[in-house]
């Protein structure tokens, strides 16, 4: 298992701060809202995140814009 990762975001995001974070810990991905660091965390197996990601780069929720 891959170890764990610090929290991260993208880059296009550092400018406003206002977006998600996301790391891997404990063998699972965890997304939190980086305004609100010590809030909920929502934590997803690695499968179906990654597969997530991977809609997301294909444009499959771009009808929700």
């Amino acid at each position: 298992m891959m170890g764990d990762t610090e929290w991260i975001k993208a880059s296009a995001s550092q400018a406003s701060g206002d977006c998600v974070e996301m790391r891997r810990h404990d063998g699972l991905i965890q997304v939190r809202d980086s305004k609100d660091p010590d809030g909920p965390i929502l934590s997803f197996p690695r499968s179906p995140m990654a597969a997530w990601l991977d809609a997301a780069g294909n444009g499959e929720f771009d009808v929700l814009r």
